[in-house]
């Protein structure tokens, strides 16, 4: 197998590590060949606070896909998230020099897009293009060869913390690898559940992971808004360790077997066991009183991120509603709480168009992952962007000089 038909995708999350390895086929497509998870304990809400501890998560990981898929990984894709990770949108304006719109060209449109002002502590992640306009033509997905004296483009740039990211690669590279690129979480996601009529009518993504709540909303098959919350299914953990006075380990086991976000749909007659503290014996408790602890912080959850779609000024353009994806998705009753609180159409979000053990991955939890493997596939044979560690400011200036200099020759 040619080393450069394999991609991996490495989701570093707050409770859980996960690398997946998946093959290119010739016909574009993915087939997964191995999956390794571990459990996460050097994260907190979505950035690395324990490097040695993350390395060790990685490895483990790292081990068990290897030993599934057969081959040795040295390079990935990894994933980023948590409230540092920033959106905006911006646009820019260039002059075409030959009168017909180049490759150049639309180089430096996309460099006079990202021409403002960055704090020295934050990194550009991502410059993801929305619409070309030629000489007042707007709704243009590709320029090239097209005759005009003016290229505009609006764009989404992503920018995040220069330490969060280095701590990520630094992490990456202690565990013996390489980051191929650092990609948005939530950007994967969409790659991974959403359908192309999703993005082409518009559709808000919500991955609700462990530690963090990833938002993106895609209009027209572009990028429209990015945003986080620093909550996630860790918090429901915590709620229920509190409520129900059980350790922590096995409150999580609780959410994820009897956890149901509406008491609606509870059967009021059941019941289920609970472990206790200290030794003592376990006792058993009605499921709906379950129910009420789950219900209220994933309202809040859902209430806050419905607040983030007003506050964007995007809401509108959610025509095929709300897709849910992340591991806390799989919650009974979060589809119909969703639908409540968005009062828009809503589905659980399930990897799709992959091969292989597509069984072995076929839940919401494993979106980043699987979606880190289709960027992957699309950037296959490009240059590392993360070449020795991540860029940092000098790196950023060089590499604009040389620009400079090449449109003066």
């Amino acid at each position: 197998m040619a080393k450069s038909e394999l991609v991996v995708g490495l989701d570093i999350g707050t409770t859980k590590i996960c690398v997946v390895v998946g093959e290119v086929t010739p016909g574009g497509g993915i087939d997964i060949i191995g999956i390794g998870t571990s459990a996460s304990t050097g994260l907190r809400k979505g950035v690395v606070v324990k490097i040695e501890q993350t390395v060790q998560s990685i490895q483990k990981a790292l081990e068990e896909a290897e030993l599934m898929a057969g081959c040795e990984i040295r390079s990935v894709y990894a994933g980023i998230a948590g409230s540092h990770v920033k959106g905006f949108n911006s646009h820019g304006v260039i002059a075409i020099k030959d009168g017909e719109v180049t490759p150049r060209d639309v180089e430096r449109a996309m460099d006079a897009a990202r021409a403002i002002a960055i704090p020295i502590d934050r990194e550009v992640l991502h410059t993801l293009p929305q619409e070309y306009i030629v000489d007042e033509q707007h709704g243009i997905v590709d320029p090239l060869g097209m005759s005009g004296v003016r290229l505009e483009v609006h764009v989404h740039i992503v920018t995040g913390a220069v330490t969060s990211a280095q701590n990520l690669v630094r992490s990456c590279q202690r565990a013996g690898l390489d980051v191929a690129d650092i990609v948005l979480e939530s950007l994967a996601s969409a790659k991974a559940v959403l359908t192309q009529e999703e993005r082409e009518l518009g559709v808000v993504l919500v991955d609700i992971g462990g530690g963090t709540t990833d938002i993106a909303i895609l209009h027209n098959d572009a990028i429209r808004y990015t945003g986080a919350l620093p909550l996630g299914g860790q918090n429901l953990t915590n709620d229920i360790a509190y409520g129900l006075r059980t350790p922590m380990a096995s409150a999580e086991e609780i959410k994820i077997k009897h956890g149901c976000a509406l008491k609606g749909l509870v059967n009021p007659t059941e019941t289920i066991e609970v472990p206790s503290v200290g030794g003592r014996e376990a006792w058993t408790t009605p499921r709906h009183v379950l129910a009420e602890i789950c219900q209220p912080r994933m309202a809040e959850i859902l209430s806050l991120v419905d607040l983030e779609l007003n506050r964007s000024g995007c809401r509108n353009l959610a025509t095929a509603g709300v897709v849910l994806t992340g591991g806390t998705a799989l919650l009974e009753g979060c589809q119909e709480l969703g639908e409540e609180i968005f009062n828009l159409p809503t589905r659980i979000g399930y990897p799709r168009n992959i091969g292989g053990l597509h069984d072995v991955v076929n839940s919401p939890k494993y979106a980043t992952a699987v979606g880190l493997l289709c960027y992957g596939a699309e950037k296959l044979g490009t240059p590392a962007a993360f070449p020795g560690g991540g860029t940092n400011l000098f790196n950023r200036i060089f590499e604009i000089m040389k620009k400079w200099f090449a449109d003066i020759s």
